[in-house]
């Protein structure tokens, strides 16, 4: 019995019977040892047949080579070769089906050109030479083989020259001992003929052979349909008894309604609070608010500072205020500035549009509180790409004037310090010189060299 590695089926999850695709390919690889030569054989399983894919493939060789009538005598010497070199080309790791080939080449039963080539198979993994006689096929081998040139080693011989390799533990299924073989022999050829010779043919009551095409056609759905766990019995599970009902065992239908009451304080609580705001918020989103509408809401957040909190603006809706509302934009953002959502209002602010709004809110803010200096870079960089980014000339020349405005401000105001964004700006006004704001901006920083 042959040896493979439990590490080989818990490789994945490795389906355990070859596809109807790999079937034929494997097939055509065994017939073809009449015309090709073994090592351009080997080399199509190797890239036809995905690696992850090898060991069932073997391991379905192996259940064909088994028995001796199931594969022609060309197509037994293909099997072993792809079953032998599959593996040798791996220097790192084991032939799972070593411990197979090894009795297959002392088995005295089998013909000797087999067990022949099977030694000489073995014989490579101990040199890196001997190879030539792969070079040929299958039926030239057959033909030219001289049992006068070759030993037949014992068993026990082969088995102490390979003793390292067939230590692999078995593999383990838990239907093995009453599962059912794949190829089971045919009773109605008798033993010790083999059901491809002439000889058989002329046999009184023998059953005629098959066909070639129909052999074909057999040993395909067979190696579709072979599985590592062999044919195992379907077993039968009928449902178990119910057990008898126990007193108390229906007590989960009638539960116990002891409920203890809880008060909501927010019963009775004036929920007017904040709603007048949260309609103007609303409505600032929309457009811009009159006067009176926008003194309305700044003396309620000035009244209440915590009410910002439940005026319905989020950071997502921030673009939209300040574009029509930017005055309401800044009172908020100033009640807002110490909360923890506040790095998020920035975010939105500094990668919204560049607009005349923006600039004036992240201006009446940088006078108001004190702005993270980060912002208000990464809020300068992103007006001078935006300038940078506009292909209308009368366009761009506006919103030039306005960021040189806006930079301005801050620098006499002292809310940036010019060394930090000294050569981006310097740039920015080389690039614009030829409007006026830009050429005074650039003026101021030379005055501050």
């Amino acid at each position: 019995m042959f040896k493979i590695s439990n590490k080989e089926v818990r490789r994945g999850s490795m389906k355990m019977s070859l596809t109807a695709d790999e079937s034929r390919t494997l097939y055509s690889l065994l017939a073809g040892g009449d015309h090709r030569p073994f090592t351009d054989i080997i080399a199509d399983f190797t890239s036809k047949i995905s690696r992850t894919r090898h060991f069932v493939a073997c391991y379905s060789l192996v259940i064909l080579l088994e028995p001796k009538k199931s594969l022609r005598a060309t197509q037994r010497l293909v099997g072993f070769s792809i079953l032998h070199q599959t593996y040798s080309s791996q220097k790192s790791s084991f032939n799972p089906f070593i411990s197979f080939i090894v009795n297959a080449a002392s088995d005295e039963e089998a013909e000797k050109y087999e067990r022949a080539f099977v030694f000489q198979l073995l014989a490579t993994d101990s040199s890196s030479g001997g190879k030539e006689f792969l070079k040929q096929t299958a039926s030239d081998y057959i033909k030219g083989f001289d049992p006068s040139l070759h030993a037949f080693p014992q068993l026990e011989q082969l088995q102490q020259q390979f003793c390292d390799k067939v230590q692999a533990q078995s593999f383990d299924c838990f239907l093995k001992d009453c599962s059912v073989r794949s190829v089971v022999p045919d009773p109605d050829v008798p033993l010790g003929c083999d059901a491809n010779s002439a000889e058989f043919d002329l046999l009184p009551g023998a059953v005629p052979k098959l066909g070639s095409g129909e052999r074909d056609k057999t040993l395909l759905g067979l190696l579709s349909n072979l599985s590592l766990q062999g044919s195992s019995p379907e077993w039968i599970r009928p449902l178990p008894p119910r057990l008898p009902i126990q007193n108390g065992e229906l007590v989960w239908l009638n539960l116990d309604d002891h409920h203890e009451l809880l008060w909501d304080h927010r019963m009775c609580v004036d929920t007017s609070r904040g709603a007048a705001v949260r309609d103007l918020i609303a409505k600032a989103l929309k457009g811009p608010l009159i006067p009176a509408q926008q003194e309305q809401v700044v003396v309620e957040l000035a009244n209440d500072p915590k009410l910002v909190y439940h005026c319905g603006l989020t950071p997502r809706k921030l673009p939209e205020l300040v574009e029509n509302n930017p005055l309401i934009a800044v009172e908020v953002l100033k009640k807002l500035i110490n909360s923890p959502e506040i790095a998020e209002y920035f975010t939105v602010l500094v990668n919204m549009d560049m607009s005349l709004h923006s600039m004036e809110v992240v201006n009446r803010l940088t006078t108001a509180v004190e702005l993270p200096s980060e912002f208000i870079h990464m809020y300068i960089t992103n007006c001078i790409s935006s300038c940078e980014g506009i292909k209308d000339k009368y366009m761009q020349n506006r919103l030039v004037r306005l960021v040189c405005v806006f930079l301005q401000s801050l620098i006499r105001n002292n809310i940036i310090n010019v060394k930090d964004l000294f050569i981006e700006v310097q740039a920015f006004c080389i690039e614009f010189s030829r409007i006026r704001e830009a050429a005074a901006l650039f003026r101021l920083l030379k005055s501050l060299e």
